[in-house]
């Protein structure tokens, strides 16, 4: 008989000490391993909320597009402003939901230093977006095209709604994936505090 059981099959009281310890120890480990993914969640620290923006420091390569009118226009003919680059689609059930919060957005902060570009990915280009953002009563918005989807791969897009912040510099500060709600205080004070570097 082991040495750590009593007469009757009972555990010795140093046995029960150790099993004791052992199962603190563990509890604390697996508490600090929660603590640990809560600050840093599976896939990295840059991992942010849905619906907010993941901090994101890089160049943003020009790329061509047109407006409603069909005039061509490239990325860089927006430089030294900030831009909110928003790539959607009429088919995009996320994207339909955003637009009246992303029309107040350009109504409110949009000017010479702030711009939402909601750039349309619909394949039928004008005779379906314009139409579109008239039955939405989008007014704010300017519409831009890109029925070719070219900009989904210069920009690595996965998947729509897509908004890209972009800084004076023409460089990427951050990327939301996914819909939100684009008058949550939160969401604005990260574009407002871009929109507020010189």
């Amino acid at each position: 008989m082991s040495p750590e059981r009593r007469a009757g099959g009972g555990m010795s009281p140093e046995t029960i000490r150790k099993l004791a310890l052992a199962g603190a120890v563990t509890g604390f480990g697996m508490a600090a391993l929660s603590a640990a993914l809560m600050l840093h969640p599976p896939g990295g620290p840059e991992s942010a909320p849905a619906g907010h923006f993941q901090a994101a420091e890089r160049p943003v390569a020009d790329f061509a597009f047109t407006d409603g009118a069909g005039a061509p226009l490239r990325l860089a003919d927006f430089a030294g402003k900030v831009l909110l680059l928003n790539l959607w689609a009429t088919w995009c059930a996320p994207c339909v939901k955003e637009m009246p919060s992303l029309d107040r957005l350009q109504s409110e902060l949009g000017g010479p230093g702030f711009q939402v570009l909601a750039l349309a990915e619909d394949r039928g280009g004008a005779a379906v977006v314009l139409p579109f953002l008239e039955k939405q009563r989008v007014k704010a918005l300017a519409p831009y095209l890109d029925p070719t989807g070219a900009t989904n791969s210069v920009l690595g897009v996965r998947g729509l709604p897509t908004s890209v912040l972009i800084g004076r510099d023409g460089r990427e500060v951050a990327r939301l994936l996914g819909g939100t709600d684009w008058d949550n205080p939160a969401v604005r004070r990260q574009i407002t505090d871009v929109i507020g570097k010189k």
